[in-house]
């Protein structure tokens, strides 16, 4: 058993999610929140903005830590165990470019529902459902993009 731990975003620009579509030599092909892999001496903060920005090309600035999914999945070699630790994440515009050499092949922002009927897995959905109510909370209290909150 190997244990990973990656960090990713929910990125949110005026009501819109950023998602990603991927798709691997078409073995693997579906629409996913951007996330990877902690690098040695990154904090999991640094890693989610990273990632995001490797992935999507969006500077995006950390508003809270929304939680903690988990899930296993096999290799030819082992089985591996992984934490993805989620932020909910604004964006400063809708720019975004997919990482290639990712085999990212679209991205683009989406309404809530849209997004959440695009997401290939129910973790990540459980994720957004969770990141989007409180995103809808900040925006009730008008803390949505006031720098007061940071």
């Amino acid at each position: 058993m190997i244990e990973a731990t990656s960090c990713g975003g929910v990125v949110i620009f005026r009501g819109k999610i950023l998602v990603l579509y991927k798709n691997y030599r078409n073995k693997y092909e579906g629409w996913v929140l951007p996330k990877g892999t902690v690098e040695e001496g990154e904090d999991y903060k640094e890693t989610a903005l990273r990632e995001v920005k490797e992935e999507t090309g969006v500077t995006a600035s950390i508003i809270k830590y929304v939680g903690k999914s988990q899930y296993t999945f096999s290799t030819p070699q082992d089985t591996v165990e992984k934490d993805v630790h989620w932020y909910l994440m604004m964006a400063d515009s809708y720019y975004s470019k997919p990482q290639r050499e990712e085999y990212f092949v679209d991205s683009g922002y989406y309404k809530f529902y849209e997004a959440y009927h695009l997401l290939k897995f129910s973790n990540e959905k459980q994720i957004l459902e969770k990141a989007y109510g409180e995103y809808l909370d900040l925006k009730r209290g008008n803390l949505w993009g006031s720098k007061k909150y940071f």
